[in-house]
């Protein structure tokens, strides 16, 4: 299999860290099948090419396989999405994806964000109800966390979008700007989202992370299609725009996301020590 130098990056790393394969050209104007087309619940993987921290992080290959390819394969894994769906701008990305058998669908290079790439590739799926939006840098996505965070939504048919949310033990992970922060109501209905300490506590006590009274957002989300088309047009937020956190715009114009609760985060690749790390675990077993 062939393989290409991957650019130079800050960190020391291994050996089997540094390639990624090499990929032949999509073909042009590849229709999307009729099975996703009908599909009531599809999983949409957002698959931009450029990465700031990690460049081409979707395309790491160690081991045969790319972050890309795991995240697939792990969403595969899912009881009740019906499809999966790769959407990329990248022509590279999509001739990959359709080598490992995964369905990909060609988006704009000015898409804003992964939702609005999501929101573009489902406008030829008028029968879709639920989608999912789940990132391709999450290989290590627990299926069962997807299955539920669909269900969350089927049982709530008044809500609008379903996200998840684990508790946060360690102080240094809650004081973290990077880990953005959930509340939610008795019915899970979120309250705010935030990258400071929420709830705030006017003094603190150790016994507030053994007892999980704070939560980290986890950024998988599930859209019912009619919103998620809507989102895009809708205006930001002020505390959208104060806190960078694309989820407030969701609040502020009145809807509901719903919070489900999982043990533990998903570990996404940001970084390159990320990655190491990924690779790592699964050379372990």
């Amino acid at each position: 299999m062939k393989c290409a130098i991957l650019p130079q990056i800050d960190v020391e790393l291994p050996n089997f860290f540094g390639y990624y394969m090499t990929l032949s050209q999509a073909p042009p104007g590849t229709p999307m099948s009729p099975k996703i087309k009908s599909a009531k619940c599809i999983l949409v993987i957002p698959a931009r090419r450029h990465s700031t921290r990690l460049p081409d992080k979707l395309l790491l290959c160690a081991g045969g396989k790319t972050v890309l390819q795991h995240t697939y394969e792990a969403a595969c894994q899912a009881r009740l999405p019906e499809c999966i769906l790769i959407a990329t701008d990248d022509k590279d990305i999509a001739a990959k994806a359709r080598r490992f058998g995964a369905e990909a669908v060609m988006t704009s290079p000015d898409c804003p964000s992964g939702t609005d790439r999501v929101a573009e590739a489902i406008q030829e799926c008028p029968k879709a109800e639920i989608i999912v939006n789940l990132q391709g840098d999450e290989p290590e996505i627990s299926p069962a966390a997807i299955d539920r965070l669909v269900e969350s939504l089927q049982a709530n048919p008044s809500a609008s979008v379903s996200t998840l949310a684990t508790p946060i033990h360690e102080r240094e992970l809650l004081e973290d700007p990077a880990c953005v922060k959930v509340v939610f109501d008795r019915q899970g209905r979120a309250l705010y989202f935030s990258r400071s300490i929420i709830p705030h506590p006017r003094e603190w006590d150790d016994n507030y992370l053994t007892n999980s009274e704070f939560h980290q957002h986890i950024g998988v989300y599930a859209y019912r299609r009619d919103f998620l088309l809507k989102i895009a047009h809708l205006d930001p937020g002020r505390t959208e725009q104060i806190e960078k956190l694309e989820q407030l715009r969701v609040l502020e114009h009145g809807e509901t996301i719903l919070v489900t609760e999982i043990d533990h985060a998903t570990r996404g690749i940001d970084t390159a020590e990320d990655y190491v790390a990924f690779v790592s675990r699964r050379r372990a077993g």
